[in-house]
């Protein structure tokens, strides 16, 4: 069955390729950005199967305001596709506050914006699919990514809880861990690193500050795939609540939940001493 995809940051990287994916697999796409002149580019070939809507995710009232073109365009949302960020890379004490807030400003608060608008219409269809595109830094730590995990995380807990909350109504929540994807995400149009240099953070080993364009357009993760496979999810009655997207992404968490698991079971006596003593 045909739905109708709304998808966030559509004009290049991952959203497009989502986006194009959606439209091979013979669905019809709202596609937003903060540039309509590149979302009209992406999608000329693609007539009246696509609705390209300006949005910059930061501003609620344009989400509000995206989400009723869609709706007066296609007559419903089936799936909604969080796609819309950056990444704010640099050690903590470098990147200054303003920074921190506009990372924030986007990669969380500008998805929950989208979120509450998209809702309601889901909730009347007692229908609806949600995929938050987060990272393998929403559920580990990078060193140079403090900022940006920090967002990541925070779409991670979000997401696990708007899932039992809105669960009743037929609507569906998937988190989407990537690894390192081969788009654009770490070119200079992007990403961005903090403006300040403390020279304390000098390390000759190379241990602490971290510079990620060595991996750009070297990644492992194929987006075309990984587009298909979203459009494949979709199309699950019981899709899951988080999928980890590339090898890169099960070997880390593999790392980090065996980890986790080891120190809890390390203190689990401490920790349970926490409790009042029983009487």
């Amino acid at each position: 069955m045909s739905k109708i995809w709304f998808i966030t940051g559509a004009g290049r990287g991952l959203g497009a390729y989502i986006a194009l994916s959606a439209l091979e697999a013979g669905h019809r796409v709202v596609a937003t950005g903060r540039k309509p002149d590149e979302l009209q580019s992406q999608f000329a070939d693609h007539g009246d199967r696509v609705l390209c809507v300006p949005l910059d995710v930061d501003h609620e009232s344009q989400s509000t305001d995206a989400v009723a073109r869609a709706i007066d365009g296609f007559g419903r949302i089936d799936v909604l596709v969080n796609n819309a960020g950056y990444g704010q890379l640099g050690l903590f004490e470098e990147v200054p506050g303003s920074a921190i807030e506009a990372q924030f400003q986007t990669n969380v608060f500008g998805l929950m914006h989208v979120t509450r608008a998209v809702l309601p219409h889901m909730r009347r269809q007692r229908s609806g699919h949600i995929f938050n595109i987060a990272s393998i830094g929403g559920f580990k730590g990078f060193a140079s990514s403090s900022i940006y995990c920090a967002t990541k995380f925070a779409v991670e807990g979000f997401s696990e809880s708007l899932a039992m909350e809105v669960s009743r109504f037929g609507i569906r929540v998937t988190t989407v861990e990537p690894g390192f994807f081969r788009t654009d995400f770490l070119d200079a149009t992007s990403v961005r690193y903090g403006d300040r240099w403390i020279l304390d953070y000098d390390d000759p080993q190379g241990a602490t500050r971290v510079d990620y364009s060595a991996y750009n357009h070297r990644q492992p993760g194929d987006p075309a795939r990984l587009g298909q496979v979203l459009v494949q999810i979709a199309g699950w009655a019981e899709p899951p609540l988080r999928f980890l997207a590339g090898s890169d992404a099960v070997t880390c968490a593999r790392e980090t939940f065996d980890r986790r698991q080891a120190e809890m079971a390390e203190h689990a006596e401490l920790s349970s001493s926490t409790d009042f003593a029983a009487r």
